[in-house]
């Protein structure tokens, strides 16, 4: 990742068991992950464009489903993107869009989660289930802790989420406090990820503002 000027990443995670020619909604989650690894890889400084450091890399677990969209996504935009793959009995073999250069494959999960968070701006989250759950929580444990700086925290489609979790119950449990149900957004497509991301502080590089702004000021 040094070699390739990998600075920071948006890390996207989802289920390996949705695919592009599935049943609806699945095909519609297929899209809107394709589409928001475009964007965010335009927008967000994954090109060099003549510096020397990427920022907001599209980050994935670097399988299938939701994973492979959003690498593929960036793929489609002449972006690299990285997949951080584990060795399992089913479904996790590397997609075959995330830049093979930066495609990892980790044995341990806890290993693979420190480096999905270490570098992380941001992250969105698909549906899917226990792995993804296992993901989300981790870094929604990690935010409510203060042992990761605050990142935005997107959760796409607000229906499936409200359907499959109840975090309202939580905290009317008193199990977490009214504030933690503000440590994430949810949105409905590429864009509304993207406008949240930016509302939740995320910095973009890739526009104006970017390196090219700060070189244009210096030489004012």
């Amino acid at each position: 990742m040094k070699a390739w000027g990998v600075k920071s990443t948006i890390v996207v995670f989802g289920s390996a068991r949705i695919h592009e020619d599935g049943p609806e909604p699945h095909r519609r989650w297929y899209a809107a992950a394709r589409a928001f690894g475009a964007l965010a890889s335009q927008r967000g400084g994954a090109y060099l464009d003549g510096g020397t450091e990427r920022n907001n890399v599209i980050c994935t677990g670097g399988g299938p489903g939701i994973m492979e969209a959003a690498n593929r996504g960036a793929a489609d935009v002449g972006a690299p993107s990285i997949g951080l793959n584990i060795t399992l009995p089913h479904e996790q073999e590397p997609n075959a869009f995330s830049t093979p250069a930066l495609t990892f494959r980790f044995h341990y999960f806890a290993m693979r989660k420190m480096h999905l968070a270490m570098r992380a701006n941001a992250l969105v989250v698909f549906p899917g289930g226990f792995g993804t759950f296992d993901e989300l929580f981790e870094i929604l444990t990690l935010r409510q802790t203060s042992k990761a700086p605050p990142i935005p925290i997107v959760l796409f489609d607000e229906a499936y989420w409200r359907r499959v979790m109840n975090l309202e119950a939580l905290a009317e449990a008193g199990m977490i406090s009214t504030d933690d149900l503000k440590l994430f957004d949810y949105a409905e497509t590429a864009e509304e990820v993207w406008e949240c991301l930016l509302k939740g502080g995320l910095k973009p590089y890739g526009e104006r503002g970017s390196w090219q702004a700060a070189r244009d000021q210096r030489l004012e």
